[in-house]
């Protein structure tokens, strides 16, 4: 009976060992990942590809923001899944047209898809007609002074961070690590992408 009870144990600790083993990995082994890519100036192979912020920004929302239905922003919702961000202040056609590249590239992941999220973030108050044509497309756009406080955070090489018509990828630890020009190919940001959900386990 006491050898049952130290068996029963010795499995307990083991299964123990085995659960903190994964989570350690699964927390610890991306964000490895990606200070391995900043460290070695990592890009991925392809023609014309994306530019790292360097060092990566950890984004910092303040309780007020709000999706364009007023309901708030979770706390942890850049800590849920890769997000793929597009700011602008008002959203006219450049930005309307970015929305159209995003929606194909969320498209393009197939199964990687639920593990990515496209989120617009603008000054525009009605956005009746986007919602219209994209359902799933995540919208913070109120109040206007705190998302204009926050769009701040994606200015890089220090252009007009709501005409730049950049796209911005933040992964699940709620950073801003890398953004693409207007002029990158809707197809080498998908690569980018791709790899980066190969290689991680978080989102």
């Amino acid at each position: 009976m006491q050898n049952d009870i130290q068996l029963t144990e010795q499995e307990m600790q083991r299964k123990g060992r085995k659960v903190f083993l994964l989570m350690l990995i699964f927390f610890i082994v991306p964000i490895l990942v990606v200070m391995m890519m900043y460290r070695l100036n990592w890009k991925p192979s392809g023609a014309s590809l994306g530019e790292l912020v360097n060092p990566p920004r950890l984004l910092s929302a303040t309780d007020e923001l709000k999706r364009n239905d007023g309901s708030l922003l979770p706390a942890q919702f850049w800590k849920e899944k890769w997000s793929v961000v597009y700011v602008s202040g008002e959203c006219e056609k450049n930005c309307l047209d970015k929305l159209h590249d995003m929606r194909q590239l969320h498209a393009s992941l197939y199964k990687d898809s639920d593990r990515a999220q496209r989120v617009l973030v603008t000054t525009t108050q009605d956005v009746t007609h986007i919602k219209h044509d994209y359902p799933d497309l995540i919208v913070i756009n109120q109040p206007v002074s705190n998302v204009t406080k926050f769009s701040e955070q994606f200015q890089v090489s220090g252009e007009d961070f709501t005409i730049s018509n950049r796209l911005y990828l933040v992964d699940p630890l709620g950073h801003l690590m890398m953004s693409y020009q207007s002029k990158v190919p809707l197809a080498d940001v998908r690569k980018d992408i791709t790899r980066l959900l190969r290689y991680s386990w978080a989102g």
